[in-house]
């Protein structure tokens, strides 16, 4: 049985205007660019150049904040547009962002690829009809980094059912030995103990004493390696102390990741910062990189069209939609010229509460004086939502005296000190960075030992903690800091 029922529902929406803000604001500048050349195409009633007469804005649009609800066909709902848009910082009980965030990659210097000089060196060799098939299947497996993972025997099974070619495990082998032969050295290993073998096997005098040495370490004893027990490398393999230093040196030259350089093309990361702060005798003032403040205009001649067309006496179908076409472009092209520059403003409102907020900072570039700052903070600081806060930070940076900073590189979490001050995290990592620079490489400072330290210095600080900041300053554990 079919009921009716009335259900009173307080929802938040969106319009097209709002949405098209949020996503300007969250990119950075480099793909800002890409996103007014795209407008610039698909919308011909929007135009490069200065606006004619900015002092007398057109009445036939609102400004971006005066937004407009009625239109409920134009409305999305807020919920759903956040659950695949928000992006930026995922939030945390501090009110800050997450660590995990996703990497944005910027774009690459050109060049040939891996892959691409692999299948060069694989046609200079002798192969028949089906190795090279088989070669090809193998070059297609290794990964980024220069390794195959897959199983010999799950290739095996792809060159039987994508190839029609039936193989077994010691045609592939025969075949990956001579790809392992390839350049850079290491490549098409299937695991880090493999690919460190390779290098040295290709070492220029293989049948130098130390070389042979280096292997055997790591042949027979890599766990041990690994693990930095250099006391039972030397008593497996039968090497005294000083020998062991050469291997051990010879060994950590070697390149752990051959995929990532190939034929002398490194991936080479172009950073275009977002803001310019310069600092004219003590005043600091903050402009805009050029590219995200372009001069865009409204079409005159689709304006005037769009009069015609309004004021004629003619209202058959076909103007009707002629009108509405050309209506559409126009409020498109002021819709988005309007978005760029409230997203302009709101970047420089942000950016100026950064300043004022971390001023000391800038003042010298000493990391030390770094304030504890999270999103909420700025937030407060200008009105505005912590998520709209969240969008600038994101993949934005500024330039300044020091070098280039992302701009989430000043938000940081707060310590307390014996004084009752708070304090940046990062300035605890910069004093514990410190520690681990000035240990005894022999002995070098536990968590437990580190923790002491910092609390003799002030920082009241749980050996948890040390251990993460330990871990996002990519230092190993004492254990694996161990020189001889």
């Amino acid at each position: 049985m079919q009921k009716l029922n009335l259900n009173q529902i307080l929802s938040q929406k969106l319009s097209p205007q709002q949405i098209q803000f949020i996503k300007l604001l969250q990119v950075p500048t480099v793909e800002l660019e890409t996103r007014i050349e795209e407008e610039l195409e698909i919308n011909p009633a929007l135009e490069e150049g200065k606006e004619e007469d900015p002092e007398n804005p057109t009445d036939e649009f609102q400004e971006t904040q005066e937004f407009n609800e009625n239109k409920e066909d134009r409305d999305v709902n807020i919920d759903e547009y956040l659950n695949d848009e928000y992006g930026g910082y995922k939030m945390q009980g501090d009110g800050n962002y997450s660590p995990d965030e996703e990497d944005r990659e910027m774009p690459l210097s050109s060049g040939i690829s891996l892959h691409e000089q692999l299948m060069s060196q694989l046609n200079f060799l002798k192969l028949d009809e089906r190795q090279k098939l088989i070669g090809k299947q193998l070059i297609g497996s290794i990964e980024n980094d220069g390794y195959i993972r897959r199983d010999l025997e799950a290739i095996m099974n792809d060159l039987a059912f994508s190839q029609n070619v039936e193989t077994d495990i010691d045609e592939l082998e025969d075949v990956l030995i001579k790809i392992q032969g390839f350049d850079p050295p290491g490549i098409a290993a299937r695991n880090l103990q493999e690919c460190l073998v390779i290098q040295l096997e290709r070492k220029e005098h293989p049948e130098d004493l130390i070389v042979k040495q280096a292997i055997q370490v790591i042949q027979t004893c890599f766990e041990e390696f690994t693990k930095k027990h250099y006391d039972k490398i030397q008593k497996k393999c039968h090497v005294g102390e000083e020998e062991l230093k050469e291997i051990i040196h010879m060994i950590t030259r070697l390149n752990p990741k051959p995929g990532g350089v190939a034929d002398g093309l490194i991936r080479t990361q172009y950073i275009i910062p977002d803001f310019i702060l310069t600092n004219i005798n003590g005043k600091f003032e903050i402009s805009l990189n050029s590219k995200n403040a372009p001069e865009l205009r409204v079409s005159r001649s689709y304006s005037e069209m769009f009069s015609a067309y309004d004021k004629s006496d003619k209202k058959d179908k076909k103007l009707k939609e002629t009108v509405t076409f050309v209506k559409q472009k126009l409020d498109a092209a002021k819709w988005f010229i309007d978005a760029i520059k409230q997203r302009q403003q709101t970047l420089l409102r942000t950016m100026h509460a950064i300043l004022d907020y971390q001023v000391e900072f800038f003042e010298d570039g000493d990391e030390t004086k770094l304030r504890p700052m999270i999103l909420k903070d700025i937030a407060e600081k200008i009105e505005m939502d912590i998520s709209t806060i969240s969008r600038v930070a994101n993949s934005k940076s500024i330039q300044t005296e020091f070098g280039v900073f992302p701009l989430k590189y000043f938000f940081s979490e707060g310590i307390s000190t014996d004084g009752g001050e708070d304090v940046s995290n990062r300035e605890v990592k910069s004093v514990l960075n410190q520690l681990v620079e000035g240990e005894n490489k022999k002995r070098p400072l536990s968590d437990d030992k580190l923790v002491k330290l910092l609390n003799k210095k002030g920082y009241n600080i749980a050996r948890r903690t040390v251990a993460k900041y330990r871990e996002q300053l990519q230092i190993p554990v004492a254990r694996l800091r161990k020189e001889l």
